[in-house]
């Protein structure tokens, strides 16, 4: 889509309207596709898709972690304080 929108680019005003229309897709949709695609050609500033998709893994892999840690955490205070106290024999 986005090949077909540059195929079409500098023919006149109003092409992302006329492709979109084509396609069956939003005006905005295409607009924002061909504005990724540049990222991701590096035609543009922006985080690409890519790195996008990296962030997301490892922002998952952070709150697993955190939430692992905060278990292992409560785990080992709750097991101090069995040996703290006095056994009952």
């Amino acid at each position: 889509m986005v090949r077909t929108l540059r195929a079409e680019l500098g023919t006149s005003r109003g092409t992302v309207k006329r492709v979109a229309d084509q396609l069956g897709y939003g005006a905005e949709s295409v607009r924002t596709w061909v504005k990724q695609a540049d990222i991701d050609d590096g035609q543009a500033p922006g985080v690409s898709t890519g790195e996008s998709e990296r962030l997301k893994v490892l922002e998952q892999e952070n709150r697993e972690l955190r939430r692992t840690n905060e278990i292992l955490r409560r785990a080992a205070s709750f097991f101090a304080a069995e040996l703290d106290r006095p056994s009952k024999r």
